[in-house]
């Protein structure tokens, strides 16, 4: 089997990701007009560690943890309903395009923790294309703060909680498996989510108040957990097959496939301003990407960014 029939599933199922895991933007969406943004959360929660369960025990992985793997994946846990709940809260004014593509600003500020807190080496080129990212990002924010206010900035605080999900991911990939760890951060967030709505509730706070969905709005949370298993299990194995440098520039196809699901479901499509931040983004991480190639044949250390 040559190299390409070799790398050509996991681009598949790296394009899979891309496709499905905006439906759990488009799910969060619809739920979110029903059903406070902290169930919601729940949800993802329950449904994919309900859905991943199964796997595990299918696989013979363990359902056990030691101590230090029970801290990382708590840790991780806490990001995924920081990250999550976030996203949600924006998506449920903004269009999901705009609330994506700020949240794609996470590359590089993965780069840059790896940067200032771990002194991982990062060039001035690559930090230049860190500022132009985040110029491109200000591009998108700024409409989108002029008509949905603070809401707007919510997506930063999915781009941050998310890069700390990866660095921990990456800490924890050493000691775990992809399916386990994704059951283990499941039920964890929904175990974190628990004490946050039960204080929503006592305080009167509407996006953490504890209340059951109703009628359709069960299906669109039990979508929101059902996509984000299915996509991020495509996601784990597409890794398998081809390696991250290969499969980094597909991620950005999920602006493209947010973008059409967002215009087909709702009706939205990203204004003239609004694209040419995506395409500033989108360019500044796609030059990310070329650099550590480039550093990494030169066999110099790189950074890459898992998608």
């Amino acid at each position: 089997m040559s190299q390409t029939d070799r790398i050509l599933p996991g681009v598949a199922l790296m394009i899979a990701f891309c496709v499905i895991a905006p439906l759990i933007d488009v799910a969060s969406k619809l739920a979110a007009q029903g059903v406070p943004v902290g169930v919601i959360t729940l949800g993802r929660g329950v449904v994919q560690a309900a859905i991943m369960a199964p796997f595990v025990a299918l696989m013979g992985l363990s359902f056990r943890l030691t101590r230090a793997g029970l801290a990382l994946a708590a840790l991780r846990g806490l990001f995924l309903v920081a990250s999550t709940y976030c996203f949600v809260a924006a998506v449920r004014v903004m269009p999901i395009a705009d609330a994506l593509a700020i949240a794609f600003v996470e590359p590089f500020i993965i780069l840059l923790i790896g940067r200032f807190a771990f002194g991982e080496e990062v060039g001035p080129r690559r930090l230049a294309a860190c500022a132009v990212g985040f110029v491109g990002s200000l591009l998108v924010i700024q409409p989108s703060f002029a008509a949905f206010g603070p809401v707007a900035l919510f997506p930063l605080g999915t781009a941050v909680s998310f890069a700390l999900y990866m660095l921990v991911t990456r800490r924890l990939a050493r000691q775990m498996h992809p399916v386990a760890m994704q059951f283990h951060t499941a039920w964890l967030a929904a175990a974190i989510c628990l004490p946050m709505l039960a204080l929503g509730t006592a305080l009167g706070e509407p996006s953490t108040t504890f209340a059951l969905p109703q009628g359709i709005f069960w299906l669109w949370v039990f979508c929101v957990g059902l996509a984000a298993s299915v996509s991020h299990m495509a996601m784990t194995y597409a890794l398998k097959f081809a390696p991250s440098s290969t499969l980094a520039p597909l991620h950005y196809l999920e602006i493209v496939t947010a973008t059409l699901f967002g215009y087909l479901v709702f009706g939205n499509f990203p204004n003239t301003l609004t694209l040419i931040g995506i395409a500033v983004i989108v360019a500044s991480g796609l030059y990310i990407i070329h650099r550590e190639r480039s550093l990494a044949r030169a066999g110099r250390v790189t950074t890459l960014p898992t998608p």
